[in-house]
Order: C-alpha cells, then sequence, then structure tokens
C-alpha cells in the first residue's frame, strides 16, 4: 500500500505526500492580518482579511512535485506568496481559465479532464479534474470558475482521494460519486458568505456536509476550509454540530493547523 499523509497548513492549504509524491493545494502563505481587495460585477469592490497565518512558511515547505489548485482568482486560495510557490511548482494543475492567466507551468482541466503526473521513481499519479460550482447557479459570472481533484495512484485498495474546492452542493457532485470511486473526501466547508451580496453562501455549510458525502460516496470524510478568514462564517463547532445530528454514517475525520493525518485507501 503506498503511504499517504495529509498535513493542514492552514484553511484549504494542505501539503499532501503519496509516496514520493509532494503536491500542495491551493497555496496560501502571507501573514495573518493581510487584507485583498476583490473586484465584481465590473468593479465592485469587496474586502477580505486573513485573520490567522499558515502553520508552516513557504520555505518550510520544501520542494513539491505539484500546486493543485482549485481557482487563482482569490486570495484566500492564491494569495502573494503562494504565487511564489507555484512560481517555482514544476506543475500547476488548475482551471483553463486559471492556467490562461498563471502561464508558466499551469496546466487547465476542464472538468473530467485527466492529467498523469510520473515521479523520478518512476511511480505515477492520476488527477482528474472535477466538477464545482462556487456560489449558486449562475456564480461564475461573478466569481469565476472553480475545480475539484480526484487523485489516483497505485496500490489503492478501497477508492481514491476526492478535495471538493470551494464549491456548494450541486447536481455536479452527484456526478462525482457516479463516476468515481471515492474513499477520502476533502471537503471545503466555511459557508463563506459577504455582506455585500446578503445571505449568499459561496462554499459548503455545515449542514450540507453530510450530504456530499453521501452525494460523493465517501467512506470517510475530512473537512478543511473553515478557518483563517473575515468571510467564513461557519467554523469547526457548527461543523461537528451539523454532522452529530445529521448522523453521518462514514467517520469524519479532524486536522488542526500544522497537525498531519495519515490515510489509509
Amino acid at each position: 500500500m503506498t503511504p499517504c499523509r495529509i498535513t493542514l497548513v492552514g484553511a484549504a492549504t494542505t501539503l499532501l505526500e503519496i509516496g514520493s509524491f509532494r503536491l500542495v493545494t491551493d497555496p496560501v502563505f502571507d501573514p495573518p492580518g493581510s487584507r485583498y481587495t476583490l473586484r465584481v460585477l465590473g468593479g465592485i469592490p469587496i474586502g477580505m482579511r486573513k485573520t490567522t497565518g499558515p502553520a508552516m512558511s513557504r520555505e518550510a515547505l520544501g520542494s513539491i512535485d505539484a500546486v493543485l489548485l482549485s481557482h487563482d482568482q482569490h486570495q484566500d486560495n492564491l494569495d502573494g506568496e503562494g504565487r511564489a510557490v507555484v512560481a517555482r511548482a514544476p506543475i500547476t494543475l488548475t482551471t483553463p481559465d486559471g492556467a490562461l492567466r498563471l502561464g508558466g507551468s499551469a496546466v487547465g482541466l476542464h472538468p473530467w479532464q485527466s492529467a498523469e503526473l510520473v515521479a523520478s521513481d518512476g511511480s505515477q499519479l492520476r488527477v482528474t479534474a472535477t466538477p464545482a460550482r462556487h456560489g449558486p447557479p449562475g456564480s461564475r459570472f461573478v466569481v469565476g470558475a472553480v475545480t475539484g481533484f480526484f487523485l489516483e495512484w497505485d496500490g489503492q485498495r478501497d477508492g481514491g482521494l476526492y478535495i471538493s474546492g470551494d464549491t456548494v452542493r450541486f447536481r455536479g457532485l452527484k456526478d462525482v460519486g457516479g463516476r468515481l470511486r471515492v474513499h477520502t473526501a476533502v471537503l471545503h466547508v466555511g459557508g463563506a458568505q459577504f455582506g455585500l451580496s446578503g445571505p449568499v453562501r459561496y462554499t459548503m455549510r455545515a449542514r450540507h456536509v453530510a450530504a456530499v458525502a453521501r452525494d460523493v460516496g465517501a467512506r470517510r470524510v475530512i473537512p478543511i476550509h473553515y478557518e483563517g478568514w473575515q468571510h467564513f462564517r461557519e467554523g469547526e463547532a457548527d461543523c461537528r454540530a451539523a454532522l452529530e445530528s445529521a448522523a453521518l454514517s462514514c467517520p469524519v475525520r479532524w486536522i488542526g493547523r500544522g497537525q498531519a493525518l495519515d490515510l489509509d485507501l
């Protein structure tokens, strides 16, 4: 069995160590207190503030083989220091729009399109882009495209590793469960919300996690992306309470910032 370990750096940033591969998701390494302004709908400003820093620095991350970037247009998924990680990465897998903006080694994947990564020891890792929607119907025209990822490698026994990306629950997630054999689902939660758009949520709400787990057929769930930013409205306590009331049939594993979890897939 190929060893697999996930370390939570903070929010949506994780370090994945799969056999000889080292990958980072949605790299965000700017210091706490950083402020950003998004421009939507032709220039309307939306403020974002980072409340906690990463569990490790960009320098401490070390060498990586690839970046899995759900989207490049929001700083809670790619900030200034994160762009330095992308710049030195051999390959960054992201949305087609994001790859055009980033250039360099960035490769855009449409939903269900796959890329094969090969390590120096000859081992292989298949990464497949999965559907994601960063808000309500039609929100792509405001917030842009986003993608999830499904990872497969030799030696898996019970399915692969699914990373949702920033998404709400929508019909496309049932397609993930119908087309892929998911063992562990790393779900971006947090119920992201901005005052300008009222009650609209741009990431998964805690009360939807159990349903999403069923949609994708997960045998284990790891919630992330619920801390570290002012616009995350639902934290770990909200998610725990929602999952307890939903009586989720598969186990839920929680990872603290800087902590690692070994996965047996």
